[in-house]
């Protein structure tokens, strides 16, 4: 077991600045005692709560999560390995290595690239990682070079989808640095496809990346601007199922943003909204790349209880729409993409511990293991709800203590 938890890391730091608990708990609007829990690993701070102590105490929340995570057998990943390579191919984007073959043709890379896509949200980053330099060399190389246009436009937006991919690579890693400039590289490539839902896409991602950093305001504004981009699009403001897709995902961002941002009662009315775009569709769908429909909806409702520190409302409504399942509690219908459905347990978890649970905790952690696993053993959450659940075991359980070595704890 490491030392070191991300409450740890939270008092070092808040030291550092010559903050006492009451200062720091103040400048970030939450209790002195919810502070004090933080800080003795007792309670898992919501992504948000750590942008915004992070931002309190003018460092990236990285140094809060302690990312990127390079102990144990992790620092022998495969993924691990290609990060040096895609920070080549990010710094050199318009102005590439030659390759030693001409590029595949794009119908091939096309389908690739799909794969590559698919990988992403189903979170198999380690088998992923690899495919992502070359495909991205070879889809530049047929961009800038290509005469003609309507391939360009294909080959860069086929690039913006591979650099999504970088940029969530990165992201689980926690290389929050190179994730950023993927970001850029979408937006870049984006622009170049002529295609506005591609462009919509890349401030989408951009925005994300803001409520990490836990500058709310500029994030809102952009997803703001973005839902009214959309309906400018739309004929006779009729939505088609792909731009209802997206409007929808940009919707669910807001509620996310409003959440963290301490306004619970606009997060709801933001939910609300999503809820009646979701309604437009026959299913839950994944245009874009965007997970939505009436599922993720109901996992960012869950989201947004949590984040605005409501766990105990969370839960309850788990329960409530367990009871139209006749079960105990909700559970997830099958297709969800695998990233999304192990994000949700590991909320869960978080909120189960809250609330004392830690029983039913651990087995959500250990449910959104085997959805995902690479996802789940890189996330900071986990990493946090395990080392809890170790110190909070009096018994000595050692699938508790073999789980938060696994998470690399």
């Amino acid at each position: 077991m490491g030392t070191h938890h991300v409450g740890q890391r939270i008092r070092e730091l808040r030291k550092m600045r010559q903050l006492t608990v009451r200062q720091l708990a103040g400048r970030v609007s939450i209790s002195v005692s919810l502070l004090e829990k933080v800080e003795r690993g007792d309670r898992t701070p919501a992504p948000g709560l750590v942008a915004q102590l992070a931002r309190a105490m003018s460092v990236g929340p990285d140094r809060i999560t302690g990312q990127p995570y390079m102990n144990g057998a992790e620092s022998e990943d495969q993924v691990q390995a290609v990060i040096p390579e895609l920070r080549r191919m990010l710094l050199t984007y318009d102005n590439p290595d030659d390759l030693l073959v001409s590029p595949r043709p794009l119908p091939v890379l096309a389908a690739e690239m799909d794969h590559v896509a698919r990988m992403r949200q189903d979170g198999q980053y380690v088998p992923m990682g690899p495919l992502l330099p070359g495909l991205l060399a070879e889809l530049t190389h047929l961009a800038l070079r290509t005469a003609d246009e309507q391939e360009r436009r294909a080959a860069y937006w086929w690039l913006a989808r591979g650099y999504r991919a970088t940029n969530s690579l990165a992201h689980k890693l926690g290389y929050h640095d190179l994730s950023l400039t993927a970001v850029e590289r979408v937006h870049w490539a984006a622009d170049r496809s002529g295609d506005p839902l591609m462009q919509v896409t890349a401030a989408y991602l951009r925005a994300g990346a803001m409520v990490r950093m836990g500058a709310f305001g500029s994030a809102r504004r952009i997803l703001e601007a973005l839902s009214g981009e959309i309906e400018r699009l739309a004929p006779e403001a009729s939505l088609s199922e792909e731009q209802a897709a997206v409007q929808g995902a940009v919707l669910l961002k807001l509620a996310i943003v409003e959440a963290r941002d301490g306004k619970p009662e606009r997060a709801a009315d933001r939910l609300a909204e999503a809820r009646a775009a979701a309604g437009m569709l026959r299913s839950d769908t994944t245009h874009y790349e965007m997970s939505f429909g009436p599922t993720n909806v109901r996992i960012h409702e869950v989201a947004a209880l949590i984040d605005s520190g409501d766990t105990e409302q969370a839960l309850a409504r788990l329960r409530e729409w367990g009871a139209e399942q006749d079960r105990t509690e909700w559970e997830l219908p099958r297709g969800i993409v695998a990233e999304r459905a192990s994000h949700h347990h590991i909320d869960v978890a978080a909120a189960r511990l809250a609330e004392g649970d830690r029983q039913g905790a651990f087995a959500d952690l250990a449910t959104a293991r085997g959805i995902s696993p690479v996802h789940t053993r890189f996330h900071p959450t986990v990493r946090h709800t395990a080392a809890a659940l170790v110190r909070l075991d009096r018994a000595g359980d050692d699938t508790i203590a073999g789980f938060a070595r696994w998470a690399g704890v």
